[in-house]
């Protein structure tokens, strides 16, 4: 079990160990911004995915299609309990990209358990990230076995931690189910309640409460005590320290970008130069709506 106060260090060893082996191949890029409603979009584009092409190539020819049945052994960074480990992200962006695996095979559209937000918990406890969940392929998940992600913040160089945080900015209330006013599309957004220290309370139990209630608040399935419910649609899930958003997707990509739940705390990742001109183009705000499910 993860000692308390130990993983941004075991992350930092597993790192450089699974760099010197070769089992870590992070992707290098570079980032520009695009303002959008006052909002500054940070937008990475990736240098090479040629390595990553290769990798999903071989896997398919050998019929691998688990990477995380067995896991790669370098990759290991630390147990989260009896139903999840953490593992660094093969083909990192960012660096400190950590996977949060369940042990055993449970499928990327199963709805979320209490399990799965307490191993989340366990690690954002341990530093300022935002964490995410790309609930089906139209969400941007690229692997069926069940993971949660986190990456440290901020998320950029420029601007606030988060790039949506002057929209998070003008909700007061905690743990109410609201909207954030420039996110034409359907989603939820809710304050967390914090302590005096400024961490969520409980925060595990609550957001599973919370997750739970947002799920139902937009029509689609809500998992139940002590049995694996399906999703009913795709979706997209950020949580931070004080807060939390879920919207439903109706597709993965606009033209040829991918977005996945950071496109939603407002980080964008593109394979090509004219990809990222298609964002400038059409406008960071509108191309989540046209992956998102209408009002």
């Amino acid at each position: 079990m993860l000692k308390k106060g130990t993983l941004l260090r075991l992350i930092d060893e597993v790192s450089e160990t699974a760099l010197a082996s070769g089992s870590l191949l992070p992707i290098r890029t570079g980032s520009e911004y695009v303002d959008d409603n006052g909002l500054r979009f940070v937008v990475r584009i990736l240098s090479s995915l040629v390595r990553k092409d290769e990798d999903r190539l071989q896997r398919a020819q050998e019929k691998r299609g688990n990477p995380f049945l067995p896991h790669e052994k370098d990759l290991f960074v630390a147990d989260l309990g009896p139903t999840h480990i953490a593992l660094l992200n093969k083909f990192n962006v960012m660096e400190r990209h950590l996977l949060i695996v369940t042990r055993e095979f449970e499928d990327q559209e199963n709805l979320l358990t209490p399990a799965d937000f307490s191993a989340l918990w366990i690690c954002m406890a341990e530093y300022d990230a935002v964490g995410f969940y790309n609930g089906g392929e139209a969400a941007g998940a690229s692997q069926a076995h069940k993971h949660l992600q986190i990456v440290p913040l901020p998320l950029a160089e420029q601007g606030p931690p988060v790039p949506i945080q002057p929209l998070v900015d003008e909700i007061m209330d905690a743990g109410r189910i609201t909207r954030l006013r420039s996110f034409r599309f359907r989603h939820c957004f809710a304050r967390l309640e914090l302590d005096n220290s400024g961490f969520p309370l409980h925060p595990g139990e609550q957001c599973y409460a919370l997750y739970r209630t947002m799920l139902s608040e937009l029509g689609m399935s809500v998992p139940r005590a002590e049995e694996m419910v399906r999703q009913s649609g795709p979706y997209c899930l950020v949580v931070t320290r004080q807060w939390m958003l879920l919207a439903p997707r109706s597709r993965e990509f606009y033209g040829e970008v991918s977005v996945n739940s950071l496109g939603f705390a407002g980080c964008l990742l593109v394979r090509k130069p004219e990809h990222l001109e298609l964002v400038k183009k059409t406008g960071p705000l509108e191309l989540l709506r046209s992956v998102s499910v209408p009002l």
